[in-house]
């Protein structure tokens, strides 16, 4: 559904998005994560149309975005960071005008109605824009994108500057959409990926640092040999016992629970139940700890800032 080769755009000496290359089937929900400034707006620009690539290929639906561009962006809804709202129109005007320049063939009050109940904004279609909540104006923003019914969207930073409950509703909401479109998430925030995406394509300065599953991805870059233990007793005692164990690399103690990481493959728990035993230190809890996705995006960042 889209296809993306050696795609890449350089703003004078700077290259913003270096060669990168990654296809999205029909029916995927792909989180494009990365850091500020990685290169996922441009790349999402470049995708829709709004900007023109230097160098490489990106086709929607098999129509390239540049030699096919009107084809190609009937195919594609796209919400940017900012989305393109007329404050000055209700809902509902705003709807029948995107209708009219995206030339939408579908029954017009029919397309709309539908669009509207699917994101929930039927209640508010004939109130102001500029009086509306963040969180409704961002449900415009993805009602426009649905105009047309194209088979992607494309959605760019979906739930920044919303409240809690107003990111757990939108998350819901590209979720269900997901199960008729195809979709791309382009997001520096990573529960947002963990909670709507099944797969990950990672950016850090122009260049792609990973591609695959999320389960995936954490299993086979989250090598780190980390424990969590509570442990009843003196802090220095407990520390310097812990870290005498062979095999032991560092211990710290961020929380309440002592952080122990050891060689790659070694299995130390028994060798720490004796030596807090020895000590009569009361080992309360004892369990392997997982990498976060956290540390392991700031590992493949910090790998893609190295190359």
């Amino acid at each position: 559904m889209i296809q993306i080769k050696n795609l890449s755009k350089r703003y004078g000496s700077k290259e913003a998005v270096r060669g990168i290359s990654f296809c999205v089937s029909k029916g995927e929900i792909v989180g494009f994560l990365g850091p500020n400034g990685a290169g996922k707006s441009t790349t999402m620009n470049m995708l829709t149309g709004y900007l023109s690539a230097t160098g490489g290929s990106a086709s929607i639906a098999g129509f390239d975005v540049l030699d096919d561009a009107y084809e190609a962006r009937r195919h594609v809804g796209y919400l940017p960071e900012q989305p393109p709202l007329y404050f000055d129109m209700t809902v509902n005007e705003y709807l029948n005008f995107v209708y009219e320049l995206r030339r939408a063939t579908q029954k017009k009050e029919e397309h709309i109605s539908d669009i509207c109940a699917r994101v929930g904004l039927s209640d508010v279609r004939a109130r102001l824009i500029k009086n509306l909540s963040k969180g409704y104006r961002q449900r415009v923003g993805i009602a426009q994108a649905l105009i047309g019914d194209p088979d992607v969207l494309i959605l760019d930073e979906p739930t920044v500057g919303l409240d809690p409950n107003q990111i757990v509703e939108i998350r819901n909401l590209i979720k269900s959409l997901g199960e008729d479109h195809t979709v791309i998430l382009s997001t520096h925030i990573i529960p947002e990926v963990v909670a709507v995406c099944t797969r990950i394509v990672v950016i850090n300065e122009g260049k792609i640092v990973a591609d695959g599953k999320t389960e995936e991805i954490m299993q086979d870059l989250g090598g780190e040999n980390r424990y969590e233990a509570e442990i009843d007793g003196d802090e220095d005692v407990a520390i310097a016992c812990l870290a005498g164990i062979a095999g032991v690399l560092d211990v710290s103690k961020p929380g309440k629970k002592y952080i122990i990481t050891a060689k790659e493959g070694l299995d130390i728990r028994k060798d720490v139940f004796l030596a807090a035993a020895e000590q009569n230190l009361p080992l309360l809890s004892f369990a392997k700890a997982e990498s976060s996705l956290e540390s392991i995006f700031a590992r493949l960042t910090n790998k893609g800032g190295e190359n």
